[in-house]
């Protein structure tokens, strides 16, 4: 995996020659491949699809209840079994 400074001056190079150049490309020529360079650049990053991080928010929402819920219940028995003294 390349560090993201090198995937973004990389990113910047081929975007420049994009961009440059005697011949113009259509607009969309230029989309399509500025598109496939960010999902080219993207894919060498370590990075999650929007649906895995939602995904996972899911499961940390739910185990942050357990837990709590566990907390509770395990403050009830302590109370239980160690009275407040009178």
């Amino acid at each position: 995996m390349l560090p993201p400074k090198a995937i973004l001056d990389t990113l910047a190079s081929h975007a420049s020659r994009l961009f440059s150049g005697d011949n113009p490309l259509p607009r969309s020529e230029i989309e399509a491949q500025l598109k496939a360079l960010l999902q080219s650049a993207f894919g060498k990053l370590d990075l999650v699809s929007r649906e895995e991080f939602d995904s996972q928010m899911a499961v940390l929402a739910r185990t942050r209840a357990r837990l709590e819920a566990l907390e509770a219940k395990l403050a009830e028995l302590e109370a239980r079994q160690n009275p407040p003294a009178e």
